[in-house]
C-alpha cells in the first residue's frame, strides 16, 4: 500500500495530522485548478480553505473529488460577486527577477487569454496530469467534449504563442 493511501486511511479516522498532510501534498495542485478560475490570492485562498475545510467535515479524500469541491468553492466566489480581473489590470508585483517567474507570469497570461471552458481544461490536463477521461467525469462532461475543449484550448494557445513572437512579447 502506498503513502497516499495509508494517509486516506487514517485521515478517515479522524487522524488531523494525516488529514493534513494530505492537504500540503495536494497544495499545490490546488492552488494551479483555483487560480486557472479565480485571479485574485484572496479568492484562491478562500476557496481553497472552504475546500479543505468541506473535504474534513466531509470525512473523504481523494484528489479528483477535492478538485470537485475546489470548482465549485470557485464558483461561488465568482457569483457572490467578487470578479475575475484581467492580468493586465493587476498591480505589478514585486517578482522575482528570473526566468522561471517571467516564464510562470506568461503561462499564466497565456492561460487567462483562454475562454474558461478551455482554460480549466488545460489545467487539468496539463498541470494536474488528469486524463481526458479524468476530467470528463470530474467535471461531469462526456470525454468527446472534453477532448474538443482541450484542442481548442491548445488552438489558442497556440496562437497567443505565435502572436507574442511576432510582436517580439507582449507588454
Amino acid at each position: 500500500m502506498g503513502e497516499i493511501e495509508q494517509l486516506v486511511r487514517r485521515a478517515k479516522k479522524r487522524d488531523p495530522d494525516a488529514f493534513t498532510e494530505l492537504m500540503q501534498l495536494h497544495e499545490r495542485d490546488m492552488y494551479r485548478t483555483a487560480s486557472a478560475i479565480l485571479s485574485q490570492d484572496a479568492d484562491i485562498a478562500d476557496a481553497m480553505q472552504e475546500t479543505i475545510l468541506t473535504c474534513w467535515e466531509k470525512n473523504r479524500y481523494f484528489k479528483t473529488w477535492m478538485i470537485r469541491i475546489l470548482i465549485n468553492k470557485c464558483k461561488d466566489i465568482l457569483r457572490s460577486g467578487r470578479r475575475m480581473i484581467c492580468v493586465e489590470e493587476l498591480p505589478e508585483q514585486a517578482a522575482k527577477d528570473t526566468v522561471e517567474a517571467e516564464a510562470n507570469l506568461e503561462w499564466k497570461e497565456a492561460l487567462w487569454g483562454l475562454d474558461e471552458k478551455y482554460r480549466l481544461i488545460v489545467v487539468l490536463f496539463y498541470a494536474e496530469g488528469l486524463r481526458t477521461a479524468e476530467s470528463g467525469k470530474l467535471l461531469q462532461l462526456p470525454n468527446s467534449t472534453v477532448r474538443t475543449r482541450l484542442a481548442r484550448g491548445r488552438e489558442q494557445l497556440a496562437r497567443y504563442y505565435a502572436e507574442t513572437e511576432e510582436g517580439g512579447g507582449r507588454k
